[in-house]
């Protein structure tokens, strides 16, 4: 089952029933001729694919919102004079509805909320007319040569919650204009307005006076709970117990929850709650202990208000093997002390497991307590303790959501070892598809599906997946970073900057490559001073980690401190011992908008990044066209060496460009192209983009190899076998 992002156009023919009854003959070879000479070009010129067509109507899907918008457009248009031979009572009319959503998909079919909201609006459209959905209009407005006018949230048949709908404007005079419809009658407007102002007054005065009272909504830290079994391999079971608890009261509507992230900087410290209040901004702070002895679980637990430092709740869980017990009974008692009053639909996800099946819970926080570390070996372990999970329960929507979010980690980080980028992508969206069909509500593996979409340069979908976390995540930081860097690679920094301070209120203390985002956000938004702290935070969150070190250099660089970025520039080198290079983040970054990347490219330049990696210098002189290169390398087998360790290579490439490459490090198959007066390699590594560089003679070469081929990632010195 496949899940996805799209935008959905419902249209039906209008009293089609009754012009059925009164000619059926006719009233099909006009609608037959309707769909051949107007409808069906529409849709084809704005790129749009048929999913069914009903007797009185069709469902199209498009790739683009906008498409979606000016195909309805355009068909409504020219059915206002279409036909015109026909009389009134007889001629066709369409309505038409547009949503964005989430479809699922089963063949040729898609199903879901998606498709159903855009049945429903195209349900209350006017004849001849246009309804579409708060999410399509966001993604609309201004791009689509019409005007909306605002129909408010509508309650839609079945379907529980009100939907934002706009009615499309189709006089061109409109164009561009977004209006309010009126919803009373324009007599009483004055006596209303006059209300209104006299509501507010009073509203002002009453909040004046009460202000230093007025409620807010709580903040809550929930501290990483202390083991107490004498085991140092249960910590992932006591770590376990504190994220489902951070899970299960982030879940509740009135409650702000600190997350995972910030929390575990404090795991193993000694707290002050001065420092818990001013770091993390906390009013609460959930503190405990765990003690597991066989099947047996102890959970001390108490709530503290941090600015008094008065214990408002503390009790002690005795269980057996039922953990889960413990957290629905922990979490609503800690609700309950707060003084919040669950929802039903609350209470009942507290009271709901995530598996019934305790081994695979088992082996879930085992995962996830080794993807916390982001290492690389204690990834590859984690995927396949998820995949054991998973394996033991089918149904585990949580694991299969942590599985893409580590999957996910994995591609964006270009860790090629612990898995090929392309098999890394498809594992993360298979993944968060699979999770997504067995909870809809959860928020990550939107996040997930958002950044994997903005690689991919579907930027309207990628848009609309991080915006959906954010919706079901409202207090989620990983949601709004996901829609930070959405909107970074969209080119939309002003919107980046405020999801990323959203973030910040969450989690404080953001992961290294969250941090890492931040500062390009604010590097691309000119604000160089925020852009270094958050380089420096990075930096400082993944110590070693020469990734997170050249990226100072930009900061460096536009602040006029270029001392300071060659020296960020020649550690990051070092740390990467050689393999840090321009061409490696031309293409590790090719998803971003031209002129974003060449000012990222520009600084690192000047900061003296090298063009290649391991300082490699090639003479122009000795440079091979196209044509020599083919000559050179096609239908031949390539025997040398590569840097830094001077280790024998080699690499078989046919004909036909398939090729094989195999070293004391890595062997894989890829295929082998010349594009203009550059060699390319193409794999299921670097996103499965080509990786492309010069070929160059080697004049007096110290060995035997007469060539050297350099890329992003490598310099081949070799020569081919007769």
């Amino acid at each position: 089952m496949e899940r996805r992002l799209t935008a959905i156009l419902s249209a039906d023919v209008v009293g089609y029933s009754r012009l059925m009854g009164e000619d059926e003959s006719g009233t099909l070879e006009r609608l037959k001729a309707c769909r051949r000479n107007l409808v069906d070009p529409a849709i084809a010129e704005f790129h749009g694919r048929i999913i069914k067509l009903m007797g009185d109507g069709a469902l199209v899907e498009f790739a683009s919102v906008v498409d979606a918008v000016q195909c309805a457009a355009i068909i409504q248009r020219k059915m206002a004079c279409y036909d015109q031979n026909t009389s009134e009572e007889k001629r066709i009319q369409f309505r038409i509805g547009v949503n964005l959503g989430d479809i699922i998909v089963e063949g040729e079919d898609i199903y879901g909320d998606g498709v159903n909201i855009a049945a429903r609006l195209e349900g209350i459209a006017q004849p001849g007319g246009i309804c579409i959905s708060g999410t399509a209009f966001d993604h609309a407005v201004h791009k689509a040569d019409v005007g909306f006018s605002s129909l408010g949230e509508q309650r839609l048949k079945n379907l529980a919650d009100p939907v934002r709908v706009y009615r499309v404007l189709l006089d061109p005079s409109q164009a561009g204009k977004v209006v309010a419809a009126p919803t009373r009658p324009p007599r009483r407007r004055l006596i209303l307005a006059t209300l209104a102002a006299l509501l507010i007054a009073t509203a002002a005065i009453v909040f004046v006076w009460q202000w230093p009272f007025a409620p807010q909504r709580p903040s809550i830290a929930v501290l990483p709970f202390t083991n107490l079994s004498g085991d140092p391999g249960q910590d992932y079971f006591t770590d376990g117990i504190t994220d489902n608890l951070i899970t299960d009261l982030a879940r509740l509507s009135d409650l702000d929850v600190i997350s995972q992230n910030s929390v575990f900087a404090y795991k193993g410290k000694p707290h002050v709650l001065a420092d818990i209040k001013r770091d993390l901004g906390a009013r609460f702070v959930v503190e405990g202990s765990v003690q597991r002895t066989g099947d047996q679980i102890r959970v001390n637990a108490q709530l503290i208000d941090v600015a008094s430092g008065d214990h408002l709740w503390a009790n002690r869980f005795d269980r057996g093997a039922d953990v889960f017990a413990v957290q629905d009974e922990m979490s609503r008692q800690i609700a309950e002390a707060l003084g919040l009053e669950l929802t039903r639909s609350e209470t009942e996800r507290l009271a709901r497991p995530p598996t019934a099946n305790l081994e695979a819970y088992d082996y879930y926080l085992r995962a996830e307590q080794a993807a916390r570390t982001g290492r690389r070996s204690r990834l590859l372990e984690a995927l396949a303790l998820f995949d054991k999970a998973e394996a033991l329960d089918p149904g585990f929507a949580e694991a299969f959501a942590a599985d893409a979010r580590a999957t996910a980690y994995v591609w964006r980080s270009a860790y090629d070892d612990v898995l090929q980028s392309a098999l890394a992508r498809k594992r993360a969206y298979d993944k968060a598809s699979r999770a997504l069909a067995l909870d809809p509500d959860l928020s990550s593996p939107y996040a997930v599906l958002a950044v994997i979409q903005v690689v991919d340069r579907r930027y309207e979908p990628a848009i609309a997946s991080a915006q959906q976390a954010v919706s079901l995540g409202p207090t989620d930081a990983e949601a709004y970073m996901a829609l930070a860097y959405v909107q970074l690679i969209s080119g939309n920094h002003a919107e980046a900057v405020a999801a990323v301070e959203t973030a910040l209120r969450y989690d404080p203390n953001l992961s290294a490559i969250d941090r890492y985002t931040a500062g390009l956000v604010f590097y691309l938004q000119r604000d160089y001073t925020k852009a270094l702290d958050n380089f420096e935070r990075a930096r400082d969150g993944s110590p070693g980690n020469g990734e997170f070190v050249t990226p100072l250099a930009l900061a460096y660089v536009r602040a006029g401190r270029l001392d300071d970025a060659r020296a960020a520039v020649a550690e990051g080198v070092r740390l990467q011992t050689g393999r840090d290079c321009l061409a490696g983040w031309r293409l590790g970054n090719a998803h971003f908008r031209k002129q974003d990347l060449s000012f990222i490219l520009d600084a690192l330049r000047e900061a003296g990044l090298p063009e290649w990696p391991f300082g490699f210098k090639g003479d122009e002189r000795d440079r091979l066209n196209g044509d020599e290169i083919a000559t050179t390398v096609m239908g031949k087998l390539l025997r040398g060496k590569t840097e830094p360790s001077q280790s024998p290579a080699l690499m078989q490439i046919g004909l036909d460009g398939k090729a094989a490459t195999r070293s004391a490090t890595q062997m894989m198959t890829e295929t082998v192209s010349v594009n203009g007066d550059l060699l390319c390699e193409q794999s299921e590594n670097a996103f499965g983009r080509a990786d492309c560089g010069p070929v160059y003679r080697r004049a007096n070469s110290p060995d035997e190899t007469g060539y050297t081929y350099v890329n992003s990632t490598k310099v081949f010195y070799f020569s081919p076998v007769k």
